[in-house]
């Protein structure tokens, strides 16, 4: 439905939804012809490709110049791929090569992922599940729904499954080979080895130089300056986390051009062409794009810069008198955009996404917020997982021979502990336990730590969250670690995602160390996370940014030194360093060192406001009828929840959020009409949600 078609011949590409037109670039090469460059959708070449005929769709935003993707595709016909994902923004890459031959390239984190399925004797993929799904009948998978509730960050459990059975995710840092109809997948991105870290003061320079190239490539647009409905058009999310002040910081220091020229198609023998991305770049090297433009328009164009439920000013509007572009709005916390006010009301009343995530029991305030941003809104969403601290890099420290290095991390929660529960628990306690689960994760063979974990699982011996910091670190030091919502899953369920990992344990061990293998999955999972949120919130004609979820950032982020990562307060002072290193050397000494909110207090309330919808919601729930949940055990929890006088634990908080949002979509899927993506399919028969 609504697709249109970007080029024909035996491997056909559709572009289907609400695009724009800079987010579809096409290039086009034959043999003994310049490279042509087109913006927008445009009918499909009438010339008939041959076996040397190549091309090249990049779908997104995307921040490369008409010459570099021209560049870009002759280099990718000797078969060089991995400079296709080097481009600022956050894209889909298809590279077709003849006639017989399509390559599509995911992106480092997964927020924009590729899917495939065997259709007709052949493979169709595409860039969401549920249509593919829609496309062969496929049915719902249980068992992938309970590893996603049981280990929601551990591919052993996920494998590269969907919700639907038949229909299989390219693993983000993979391209998908697509060759006679059979499809083949490879890493494009060696982790292990790709990018081998760097001293602290060169991997921060590169950090800045990427993370300001992902900025100013969404701030310098050809957008219109106000979109159609009065959106302003740039828009910036502004909270006490240092991420987003960083990024709206850096966006308002960004110069924008007098004029904006319109994208034009353009022949590329060699030049750099193509309206606004055709311009000699500056750099990003020690803030030469926080000068001052040379002819920047009088009026600077406004960020319309969103806080939502927030008694005290963020952090960075103690800098606004020297930032006069951001224009800041407090919007009230009404009762509506409060997590649960959706399903309470009504379950089936909001948007069915791709796959289920918890974004969709907080979707009402995060549409709220967005309504307030611009056409273009820029996120911090992904900082804490690109530029973490996991606990679980302490064995990586262990296994590198650098004990000395756990110190300060260690004091940091044996100091926090010591505030908490007193001087014996936290000042000895906490470092032993600490550090002996760091040494036996630095020691444990992979397959034997899959093997405790299946048989913890089964035993169901899951985490419940609960304890000191330093004790959840802990917990946390493990290759396989259950998600909070395992507690309240059946017999049946923990038993199949053991055997997921019985077997997994069978197969050969990840190269990374263990660490870094749990770090890179949690930053999976928040990819997937904002996908789902993108569905569930988006406005009509917006467009959400994360540049922390970018390729170039993730790569340059990977550069930092473990040691450096895990210091106390490491985020606060690498996002410090990064707007200094762009000029901005006014922050305040204490800016991301100021008491933390409790952003556990809206689901708190709104869990109690909605007590009633949920109790009716788990009255009959489809998660039940497929035999995921211990359904007694839930609905105690939710009657737990729903006493103001036993507040939930930011765990118990987080699981539910996991069963009611899954519930959610579980019904929303099975209202909706089955091949609703597609024109002229059979109508099939009604599965049950059971195999």
């Amino acid at each position: 439905m609504a697709a249109r078609p970007l080029w024909g011949g035996p491997n056909p590409l559709w572009a289907v939804g609400d695009w724009r037109p800079e987010e579809i670039r096409l290039v086009t090469l034959r043999p003994g012809a310049p490279a042509t460059v087109t913006t927008g959708p445009t009918a499909p070449d009438q010339v008939e490709d041959t076996p040397a005929t190549s091309r090249l769709a990049v779908l997104g935003h995307c921040g490369a110049t008409d010459a570099e993707l021209a560049a870009g595709l002759a280099a990718a016909r000797g078969g060089a791929v991995r400079h296709l994902t080097a481009w600022p923004g956050s894209h889909t890459v298809v590279l077709r090569t003849g006639t017989r031959s399509t390559l599509l390239l995911t992106d480092l984190a997964g927020a924009q992922p590729v899917f495939h399925t065997p259709w007709a004797g052949g493979t169709a993929y595409a860039t969401a599940a549920l249509p593919l799904a829609d496309l062969v009948g496929a049915r719902l998978d249980t068992g992938h729904l309970a590893a996603r509730l049981a280990c929601p960050e551990s591919p052993e459990a996920l494998g590269t499954g969907t919700p639907y059975l038949g229909v299989e995710r390219v693993p983000p840092g993979h391209v998908l080979a697509v060759r006679d109809g059979r499809p083949y997948l490879d890493a494009y991105d060696e982790t292990a080895g790709a990018d081998q870290a760097r001293g602290e003061a060169p991997a921060i320079r590169e950090l800045t130089r990427a993370l300001l190239e992902s900025v100013r490539s969404r701030v310098r647009t050809t957008v219109p300056t106000q979109g159609p409905d009065g959106r302003a058009r740039l828009g910036v999310d502004l909270s006490y986390g240092t991420a987003s002040a960083t990024v709206a910081l850096l966006a308002a220091a960004v110069p924008l051009p007098p004029t904006a020229p319109a994208a034009t198609t353009a022949a590329v023998p060699g030049a750099r062409t193509g309206g606004g991305r055709g311009g000699a770049r500056n750099g990003a090297v020690k803030g030469s794009w926080a000068r001052a433009a040379a002819r920047e328009p009088s009026a600077p164009e406004q960020l319309a810069a969103v806080t939502l439920g927030e008694t005290a000013a963020p952090a960075v509007l103690a800098l606004a008198p020297d930032t006069p572009r951001l224009r800041h709005t407090v919007l009230d916390p009404a009762p509506g955009t409060l997590p649960y006010a959706g399903p309470g009301a009504d379950p089936q009343a909001g948007r069915l996404t791709d796959e289920p995530g918890p974004e969709l029991v907080a979707a009402a305030r995060a549409e709220a917020r967005f309504d307030a941003g611009g056409t273009d809104h820029l996120t911090g969403y992904g900082a804490r997982q690109v530029l973490d601290g996991h606990p679980a890099r302490l064995a990586d420290l262990l296994r590198a021979g650098r004990p000395r290095e756990l110190l300060p991390p260690v004091a940091a929660l044996a100091g926090a502990d010591r505030a908490a529960v007193g001087v014996l628990a936290g000042a000895l306690r906490t470092p032993l336990t600490v550090v002996r689960a760091a040494h036996r994760l630095s020691r444990v063979r992979y397959a034997e730590a899959l093997d405790e974990a299946a048989a913890r699982l089964t035993a169901r011996h899951v985490p419940d969250g609960a304890g000191t910091a330093g004790h959840r670190s802990a917990v946390d030091l493990a290759w396989c670690v259950p998600g909070p919502a395992a507690r309240w899953l059946s017999d049946e369920a923990l038993s199949s995602v053991a055997l997921r990992l019985r077997l997994a344990a069978r197969r050969p061990a990840p190269e990374d160390h263990p660490g870094a293998h749990r770090a890179r999955h949690a930053l999976y999972r928040q990819a997937r996370s904002f996908r789902t949120l993108v569905h569930a919130a988006e406005q009509p004609g917006q467009r959400l940014h994360a540049p922390f979820l970018d390729n170039q950032v993730v790569r340059a982020a990977r550069l930092l030194p473990d040691d450096v990562r895990l210091q106390p307060g490491a985020r606060h002072a690498l996002l410090r360093a990064v707007l200094t290193g762009a000029g901005r050397t006014d922050l305040p000494p204490d800016w991301g060192r100021g008491p933390r909110p409790d952003r556990t207090a809206p689901a708190r309330e709104g869990l109690r406001l909605a007590a009633d919808g949920l109790a009716e919601l788990f009255d009959a729930p489809l998660l039940a009828e497929a035999g995921l949940i211990d359904l007694p055990a839930v609905r105690a929890r939710l009657a737990h929840g729903a006493d103001p006088d036993t507040p939930l634990s930011p765990a118990d908080l987080a699981g539910l959020a996991e069963l009611v949002s899954t519930e959610l979509w579980l019904r929303r899927l099975r209202a909706r009409r089955h091949g609703a993506c597609w024109t002229g399919l059979p109508q099939p028969r009604q599965h049950a949600l059971t195999p």
